[in-house]
């Protein structure tokens, strides 16, 4: 097949019964990629210190880590519309009592934003389990999660700029309340829409499905997996530190932002310019080898010896990135069992955002007595160190993912 990518997206994204749960899913998702942000803002409009606002943001994060595992097993197993539904309610209306009843100091808050990341809808796990679910090629399918890998990219640059146009015309809280407001829209739409015959997939329960404890990280292949996308994310967190001080000794400190959007545009160039080959490669074979392109590409930071040099180092350096993500959504649709498949995608998303708050953590114990070259170094090591681990994993990642590709060729 010789079409040129943007043409497939657009094939698939277009289909009839396809389309509605795809755009959907995009406006359910934008409060993902900039409500941290956004709380930290409204917080401090409202007179409460960087510590408020920090506790703020790190209890909806922590709500979000203790309760996305749970909302996605609902998802599971009682099915799209009653799960959506309910969070496509309960949390903006958390986020409203947040911004309008409650201030900065006391405990309404906290409990707040601890209730709203709980009740975050499950919009990044349904349509991915929904991709391994519709009726599509082989090829349909890394598309379509290649579409996924490129959007999340997409939507961490702009939905900040949305943020940032919303407060030219309104206070932070008021924009951070029609952000909730519209993703909870978003959620509706993608709970109702209609889906081909037999997506929804059987429920989840007994041995098998969600009902053990454990629910899909039963699977071996899948707990390699995520301990795979924890190590390749902590880089991601050690840079996400270093860029801002490597800027900030070489430049104006104003141009972070400038540099930080060199690394996702060079993200989303690459899906777009190799995305289209990479379907011909087994995934699990195909993990190890990006991994190893993205270490190397970490590595050139370490090469840049000025604001602009750093910034091409990340935009040449960041191509592999989406591409390792796509690779990860395609193992797991392989591995994980089809009654707990948004569950599986949930906890490995949550081993990337472990792995990028450790590489935080990291980065910032070593800034301040090493300097930003030695965390580029880090991060450098920690990429080879991932790519090590899939290539060791690579056995059982194949085996595993084999049947998915045999059924949907």
């Amino acid at each position: 097949m010789t079409r040129g990518l943007p043409r497939r997206f657009l094939d698939l994204l277009t289909r009839p019964r396809v389309r509605g749960a795809a755009w959907w899913s995009v406006v359910s998702r934008v409060p993902v990629y900039l409500m941290s942000l956004a709380l930290v803002l409204t917080v401090r409009e409202q007179g409460g210190s960087y510590a408020q606002a920090g506790l703020t943001a790190a209890l909806y994060t922590l709500g979000m880590a203790l309760g996305s595992p749970l909302i996605a097993r609902r998802l599971d197993r009682d099915g799209r519309a009653a799960v959506l539904t309910a969070t496509a309610v309960a949390y903006p209306a958390a986020l409203a009592v947040l911004v309008w009843a409650t201030r900065p100091g006391g405990w309404g808050q906290p409990v707040a934003a601890l209730v709203a990341g709980v009740v975050l809808p499950p919009a990044n796990a349904c349509m991915r389990s929904l991709w391994a679910r519709l009726p599509l090629r082989k090829e349909e399918r890394e598309t379509a999660y290649l579409w996924e890998a490129l959007l999340t990219e997409v939507l961490v640059i702009g939905a900040p700029l949305m943020l940032a146009a919303l407060m030219l015309v309104g206070s932070a809280g008021l924009a951070l309340t029609a952000v909730a407001v519209v993703g909870g829209l978003g959620t509706l739409g993608l709970a109702y829409t209609r889906l081909p015959d037999g997506t929804e997939g059987a429920p989840a329960a007994g041995p098998g499905g969600a009902g053990h404890p454990l629910g899909p990280l039963r699977e071996p292949a899948l707990l390699a997996l995520a301990g795979v996308m924890a190590v390749s994310a902590v880089p991601i967190g050690l840079l996400t530190l270093a860029i801002p001080a490597f800027v900030d000794r070489h430049g104006a400190p104003g141009g972070a932002g400038l540099v930080y959007a060199c690394w996702g545009v060079g993200s989303a160039l690459g899906a777009l310019w190799l995305g289209r080959s990479q379907s011909r490669v087994a995934p699990g074979v195909r993990l190890p080898r990006l991994l190893l392109a993205y270490a190397l590409g970490t590595g050139l930071t370490l090469l840049a010896g000025s604001q602009p040099g750093l910034a091409v180092a990340l935009a040449v350096g960041s191509v592999p990135i989406a591409l390792v993500s796509a690779t990860e959504m395609t193992l797991v649709s392989g591995i994980a069992d089809e009654r707990s498949m948004a569950e599986a995608f949930t906890w490995a998303s949550l081993a990337t955002v472990l792995g990028d708050a450790l590489g935080q953590q990291a980065g910032g114990l070593l800034m301040d007595p090493f300097g930003p070259r030695v965390v580029f170094a880090a991060a450098t090591g920690t990429a080879l160190a991932a790519a090590a681990l899939a290539l060791a994993c690579r056995g059982l990642l194949t085996r595993q993912a084999a049947p998915e590709a045999e059924c949907a060729a």
